[in-house]
């Protein structure tokens, strides 16, 4: 296949820094070459990322990050340049909807951020003749009458992380400062568990800057070291030498990135059970979920569970080899159905006789209870 990939314009593919979806975007044109396909990947002008870049595209804009207008130009010459594409995976949310006007080819979406009722309106409107991915079975329930083609979770290379010892004697965080990723609980669950907390944070956009002056800063203490934004080798080597990753999230996150990053390392999650989290930490066997007000008493408990689980859990569910295939195979439908119709209407593939796209999670594995 000629398979197009279209990524968002604010961040290059792959990320120097703080990036998830531009990490998964990577991650895949990557594993899609590996297995023989050729990719055109419309990114930032400065990606570094082994596929055909498309020409023509503008270099990152991270301070544009979320500008409605930098989007939309983006996806204009992003399908300019796409026009001999196979099948086109748009990881924008604009796109899918130039893709109308644009392409003959079948199109697939990624839902990446959660479903509001803002977003869902979009979503809705692209499913006449866009394959819509959903990245965890929670975010996929919060919209039931959204029509999700597939659920796919996200993978990574998890044989290049190197797996850490967690003899550092300490808890980590890892991940934006803002109120939603739960970095003030973070500093009072570890403190109340009397554990060393190591945390490595974005902090670029204005919003996140003000917390971290008004709230995070003033209370930081002899219990914490903040190291700030870090690269892959640093944070990997951050995780893996920590005792447990510290993740107490505080809004229904579509799917936490971060934390297969850490089953990777070897390293057991402690968090909250809201969102994609039951779906990724298997229950006292590669971390703890638990209320926030009870996670100081889990915490402890994380350095006795078996690292060697918590890397093969990451092996078995959330490698870019089976993401890769998952994605190979809803494409491979995609064009068949395609084919026979001769028309590149991708909305019907896996739907119910009723006309509702059926949410399918080809990821095996147990879910762990605990969800609140």
């Amino acid at each position: 296949m000629r398979i197009g990939l279209v990524a968002a314009p604010w961040i290059p593919v792959p990320p120097i820094g703080y990036g998830g979806i531009e990490r998964v975007v990577d991650s895949l044109a990557r594993g899609f070459i590996a297995a023989g396909h050729e990719v055109l990947l419309a990114a930032a002008s400065d990606s570094t990322c082994p596929a055909s870049l498309v020409p023509g595209m503008r270099p990152s804009r991270p301070a544009e990050l979320g500008f409605t207008l930098s989007e939309l130009s983006h996806v204009v010459r992003a399908y300019e340049g796409l026009g001999n594409a196979d099948i086109i995976h748009d990881h924008t949310l604009a796109g899918p909807l130039m893709a109308r006007r644009k392409c003959n080819a079948p199109v697939v979406t990624t839902i990446h951020g959660p479903l509001i009722p803002a977003s869902a309106d979009l979503y809705r409107a692209m499913a006449t003749d866009t394959a819509i991915v959903g990245i965890s079975r929670d975010q996929a329930s919060s919209m039931p009458d959204v029509p999700i083609t597939r659920v796919i979770h996200h993978g990574m290379d998890v044989a290049a992380v190197p797996i850490g010892s967690g003899k550092g004697g300490y808890a980590c965080f890892v991940g934006r400062i803002c109120p939603d990723k739960g970095i003030l609980e973070a500093i009072h669950i570890a403190r109340r568990a009397g554990i060393p907390l190591r945390i490595a944070a974005k902090m670029r956009a204005p919003d996140e800057i003000e917390y971290f002056r008004s709230v995070i800063e003033p209370l930081l203490g002899s219990n914490e070291d903040f190291l700030g934004e870090v690269g892959d080798a640093d944070k990997y080597q951050l995780m893996g030498e920590a005792m447990a990753f510290l993740n107490p999230i505080q809004w229904s996150e579509p799917f936490g990135l971060v934390m297969i990053e850490s089953l990777s390392t070897g390293t057991p999650v402690v968090g909250t059970p809201i969102g994609s989290a039951p779906e990724i930490v298997d229950h006292g066997r590669t971390g703890y979920l638990g209320p926030t007000d009870q996670l100081h008493t889990l915490l402890p408990l994380a350095s006795g569970l078996d690292r060697a689980h918590c890397r093969d859990r990451a092996l078995n569910l959330f490698s870019t080899e089976r993401m890769v295939g998952s994605h190979l195979d809803l494409y491979a439908k995609l064009l068949e159905t395609s084919q026979l119709s001769g028309v590149p209407d991708a909305s019907h593939v896996g739907q119910n006789q009723t006309g509702k796209a059926l949410i399918r999670a080809p990821e095996p594995g147990p879910i762990s209870s605990g969800r609140s």
